[in-house]
């Protein structure tokens, strides 16, 4: 990871994250940045302005003025390549969403005119809070970079989401944004589909499945990862993604994810439908609340119209269709159907029979089947590194065929 000659701005706030700004500094200024250290006043309290002047070898400001010296916010603004605010306490992110202005920390960032990355820290119910998806969303619209919180032990003593991305991921994310050598995908245009759909059956049941989402995000963030413009098209999920990169569309239902697909397909370079859709539904849905009487409840179900097979009927040169098959028997076989009946040039099997695969995990093995090769079995690993071996296989793919 290289950000040789990189001239970073960190924002420290008041977070217990604070604690490991230090190491975060030296892992900048080891990737060859030239870093400036701001804290709030609440910072300081969780972190010395000695020890982060010693490791970024520049002094670490706090207030507006130091001495008889006033600390130029506006020159800071202009001099950074990037400002980093990590950690991001909920009390500072609602301060960047409103435009508040009461320390040198805000005065910098509304004077910045470079790219600004966001590592939110906080409890897992104040990240969950209404007001505070509200203030993530206005601060995202103004073009700012989130680099998404991780699950993990709280400084509350819980367990959930709301951690301060690690120093290592934090450099990672910068890196990869500056990056263009390592961007295959840039200027290529994604659609990706995650979750499930559901299809109502009165205004209160549905029919739907367990999938959560997390293998379809997964790719969509490891092709917005090599550069590509990604649009992920997501049924109902509670998983999130924050890369600026990615475009999510939200659907409930089947149909409306055929819509959404196809309205993106055709600028598309890559489609991975790795979304759970229903393959029926009902065929008529009740205005009012089906009322429980007698013992038994009838529901005809039609087909709901197939996403992976329409595009593979449309689908032109240079366009790279990935599906995906969750299978319980004749795995391969079945698989392998669906590889050549649906036009795709990749399938990524899942197999329910594997443990730890599958909905809900956190990790996945799959197999990959591609038209004249031999299936790519992977062993089982976390999701996001599943999703970068698909990609790289992708771009395998793509290389093949445009070296034909």
């Amino acid at each position: 990871m290289s950000l040789e000659g990189k001239k970073i701005v960190l924002g420290i706030t008041g977070s217990i994250a604070a604690y490991k700004t230090p190491h975060l500094v030296r892992l900048l200024v080891k990737a060859g940045a030239q870093v400036r250290v701001l804290l709030t006043g609440a910072a300081a309290t969780f972190v010395s302005p000695l020890s982060l002047s010693t490791v970024s070898k520049n002094p670490a400001i706090s207030d507006m003025s130091t001495g008889d010296n006033w600390n130029n916010h506006v020159e800071m603004g202009l001099w950074a390549d990037a400002m980093v605010i990590a950690p991001c306490s909920a009390n500072t992110l609602a301060k960047l969403s409103n435009g508040l202005c009461d320390n040198i920390l805000s005065a910098v960032y509304l004077s910045a005119r470079c790219p600004v990355f966001i590592a939110p820290a906080m409890d897992e119910d104040m990240w969950l809070h209404p007001s505070t998806r509200a203030n993530i969303a206005r601060v995202r619209s103004y073009g700012n970079h989130i680099i998404p919180v991780a699950h993990g032990e709280l400084a509350s003593g819980l367990t959930g989401e709301g951690r301060m991305a690690e120093p290592e991921e934090i450099v990672q994310f910068l890196a990869q944004f500056f990056s263009e050598t390592n961007k295959p995908l840039k200027g290529i245009r994604s659609l990706v589909t995650a979750g499930p759909t559901y299809e109502r059956i009165d205004p209160v049941r549905f029919i739907g499945n367990f999938s959560s989402g997390k293998m379809g995000i997964a790719i969509a963030e490891a092709l917005a990862a090599m550069g590509s413009n990604v649009t992920l098209v997501l049924g109902p999920s509670h998983e999130q993604t924050f890369h600026p990169l990615i475009t999510i569309a939200r659907v409930e239902n089947a149909q409306q994810m055929y819509d959404a697909s196809h309205r993106v397909f055709g600028e598309a370079g890559i489609a991975v439908l790795a979304a759970a859709v229903a393959d029926f539904r009902p065929e008529e849905q009740s205005t009012g609340k089906i009322k429980k009487t007698g013992n038994e409840l009838n529901l005809k179900l039609i087909k709901t119209n197939d996403i992976l097979a329409s595009l593979g009927k449309i689908k032109q040169p240079g366009q790279t269709l990935v599906g995906f098959a969750l299978e319980t028997d004749n795995e391969l076989v079945n698989a392998t159907a669906k590889l050549t009946g649906k036009n795709a040039d990749m399938i990524v099997l899942n197999s329910l029979q594997d443990e730890g695969a599958g909905f809900g995990h956190d990790t996945n093995k799959v197999t990959l089947l591609m038209p004249g090769i031999a299936p790519v079995s992977l062993l089982l690993q976390s999701k996001a590194d599943t999703a970068k071996a698909i990609v790289n296989h992708i771009l395998e793919l793509r290389h093949a065929q445009t070296t034909a």
